[in-house]
């Protein structure tokens, strides 16, 4: 999976995007997540709080629970916030 990382996430990550092959039971965003805390404390620093993040799936905005499919981008991002 195509993983693209932007803002804070990015910078917590020290990667602006990576390949990763994810574990087949992870069926949702919110389940790559949880996973990808657990690959370094880079990553579980900038996804530690689900609820703060954001997601879009081959550029369409999505929710955690939005289920997954094969040869998907996924990016993370944290809120934006204008002004």
């Amino acid at each position: 999976m195509k993983l693209v990382y932007f803002a804070s996430v990015r910078e917590a990550i020290g990667l602006s995007s990576e390949d990763r092959d994810v574990p087949h039971d992870t069926r949702t965003v919110g389940d790559v997540v949880v996973w990808l805390r657990g690959q370094s404390a880079e990553h579980g620093h900038a996804l530690n709080d689900l609820s703060r993040l954001r997601f879009a799936l081959d550029q369409n905005m999505v929710t955690a629970d939005a289920l997954l499919a094969d040869g998907q981008e996924l990016a993370i991002f944290p809120p934006v916030t204008g002004g």
